[in-house]
């Protein structure tokens, strides 16, 4: 099956293609990559853009499974139970190394192991974009952005009518229910408002993996409700303000772990996100200034032990960031960016075993970059980042990136770039954590080639990283500690063909060899001869758990008529690994899952659709001991007014 599949891949994209609406034209303005808008001819940099119509033809998808189609990334936890934890792994690295940004804020969790994101509190509905750029961006973006930045765009900026209402209502199997309802628009030409409520639930299935098929596990369900409110106020020509704000809750039942039930284990999160900003523009200077709060309240219980009180753990995680940049244009093709930022972070832990509070960490830094923009298609950045961090001390990073667009349709890019991690509150503070760990550094190398014209987009782009000092978890000493020392390297191929105004194609594939150092996960070695246990000795090992050396999504999408269509795609990952707490290695077997979305459009403004993800029911793991998600189907309606 395996070697069908890839041989058809080839056949298909040897005629063809480019992942999702990656990249229309070479023309196309991004946000993310530079902090101000720019042409994609005029940065060297990989970015993957997923635009509102990708996003509206994936009403039956949350961010983590849209993410996981994407060249580069892999997201753990993705085609689980809903409520499992996201893990976000972009060329190889592995979760709290991908800095996720929410307008081009970035936004963490304090109370989270790694310090980054649940991705479980953003609902599709309420994201108008999302720009996906890979490689160390630690120059302008500080810590955790060693792998990439995923920016999550909130805001339409081309409203034009006073009020619009959107709903949408859907429902499937596994009692999984879904309504979002939107009222926005723009107000005497200057306001520009989005209100959002989201809602989405299912009771669910197991959570962990019933090797005997006797043992009656439970379904795990799971229910979240999120209301979201955005304004942009251009209050003179010169002069933008904008404010965000975003309630969110949910409930997912979980399992005691790998193959284990748990009758009664739950967890919450309620979480608080407030932001302002605003841009003032003078003389050839934009000057953009941002902040944002975020308050998550985390609870862990478990009292299904014995039909008594048996486990509890609260989290709460504070953090406060705030920039203020300037963008300047020095002369014809010459673009000066300067900033500072501060970011704060606080958590407290209290569970039965004890608590820790009053921990945090702050980090003062000032960042430069000059970028150029050349007529004869030579465009360059070089920058660097100065960062004091109250735990580390001082760090700095850099950023190289030439490219050169040879004519309109072929563009060669290249980069070189350093980035770093701090550990987070509870790898230093938490029962099992290190005050005195050091921070990860990472140096990356990547090159490549992108051509496109109306019929054909596609780049291919290698790829190189290398991450020293990296953070780990002793499972002999129980204590986190830097060890881990890290290569990725790999391909990604990417590409898009318009057949024809009916059929048009995608497809996406990326290899990777990814080399890990670190200690053993085993603490006894087991001797087969005398079926005995001994302490092991060799503290040395290679691993790469959750990365597989090859991906592959494919895409066929039919525009049958005007109001018709269809899309058939296909993912693949290869064998890879996979542990349970000190065990030893567990190879995952290589999986396909067929996924289908088709949209009716009855009226401009009524649209049926339904959304079927692995819809032959493939049996697979992607984590060891837990299921992955059956054939699940929903169908739904989308109203606008």
């Amino acid at each position: 099956m395996k070697c069908k599949f890839i041989t058809a891949f080839l056949l298909l994209a040897t005629a063809t293609s480019y992942a999702q609406d990656t990249a229309k034209t070479l023309n196309e303005v991004m946000i993310t990559a530079n902090k101000f808008p720019q042409k994609q001819s005029q940065t060297g940099k990989v970015i993957i853009v997923i635009d509102k119509t990708t996003l509206e033809k994936s009403e039956g998808k949350t961010v983590a499974q849209i993410l996981n189609e994407q060249a580069g990334v892999i997201v753990n936890g993705s085609l689980n139970n809903l409520g499992t934890n996201q893990s976000v792994y972009v060329r190889g690295a592995g979760s709290g190394r991908t800095l996720i940004t929410i307008d081009g804020v970035p936004v963490n969790d304090p109370s989270l192991i790694d310090n980054s994101f649940d991705l479980n509190l953003i609902s599709v509905d309420n994201i108008e974009r999302i720009e996906i750029c890979k490689g160390a961006q630690s120059t302008l973006y500080g810590s955790d952005a060693i792998a990439g930045v995923i920016n999550i765009i909130t805001v339409d900026p081309n409203i034009t009518k006073p009020v619009n209402l959107k709903a949408t209502l859907a429902g499937g199997n596994y009692d999984t229910y879904k309504y979002n309802l939107q009222l926005f628009g723009k107000l005497a030409d200057k306001l520009v408002y989005n209100i959002r409520y989201t809602h989405l639930s299912s009771g669910g299935f197991s959570s962990a993996y019933d090797s005997t098929g006797k043992m009656n596990f439970d379904n795990d369900g799971y229910h979240s409700d999120a209301l979201t409110g955005n304004v942009a106020w251009n209050i003179s020509p010169k002069f933008t303000w904008k404010g965000f704000a975003q309630y969110s809750y949910y409930l997912s039942d979980l399992d005691a772990s790998a193959f284990t039930d748990a009758k009664d284990y739950t967890s919450t999160n309620k979480n608080l996100m407030l932001g302002t900003g605003f841009t003032y523009k003078i003389s050839g200077t934009t000057i953009t200034g941002n902040y944002y709060y975020n308050n998550s309240n985390r609870n862990l219980l478990e009292d299904s032990v014995f039909g008594q009180y048996y486990y509890s753990d609260h989290f709460n995680g504070k953090s406060q960031y705030g920039e203020i940049l300037a963008n300047s244009k020095l002369a014809s093709g010459l673009t000066w960016l300067n900033g500072v930022d501060y970011h704060y972070s606080s958590m407290n832990e209290l569970s039965n075993y004890g608590k820790f509070d009053d921990t945090s960490v702050n980090q003062k830094s000032i960042f430069s970059s000059l970028f150029y923009s050349g007529k004869s298609g030579f465009n360059a950045e070089v920058g660097g980042r100065f960062n004091h961090h109250s735990q580390f001390g001082n760090n700095f990073t850099y950023t190289i990136n030439p490219s050169f667009a040879i004519n309109k349709n072929w563009k060669i890019y290249g980069s070189v770039s350093s980035g770093f991690k701090a550990p987070s509150l509870y790898q230093l503070y938490s029962s099992y954590g290190d005050p005195n760990l050091k921070a990860e550094k990472s140096t990356s190398y990547e090159g490549g080639f992108q051509f496109n014209n109306a019929i054909i987009n596609s780049r291919v782009t290698y790829f190189y990283r290398k991450i020293s000092d990296g953070l780990d978890y002793d499972y002999i000493n129980n204590v986190y500690f830097n060890f881990d020392k890290e290569e990725d390297q790999g391909i990604e191929w990417e590409n898009k063909i318009l057949i024809s105004k009916i059929f048009s194609i995608s497809a996406n594939y990326t290899f990777l060899k990814a080399k890990e150092e670190t200690q053993s996960r085993t603490p006894y070695a087991f001797d087969p001869t005398t079926y005995a246990y001994s302490f092991n000795s060799d503290t040395t090992y290679h691993y790469s758990l959750r990365k597989p050396t090859s991906t592959i999504n494919i895409a066929l999408n039919i525009h049958a008529t005007k109001n018709w269509l269809l899309n058939v795609s296909a993912h693949y990952e290869s064998k890879r690994y996979d542990a349970v707490y000190a065990a030893s290695d567990v190879e995952l077997k290589p999986f396909v899952i067929f996924n289908a979305y088709t949209e009716y459009n009855l009226h401009k403004d009524i649209k049926l659709f339904i959304d079927a993800k692995n819809f032959t029911n493939k049996k697979f793991f992607t984590i060891y001991g837990y299921n992955s998600i059956p054939a699940e189907f929903m169908g739904g309606i989308v109203l606008k007014l």
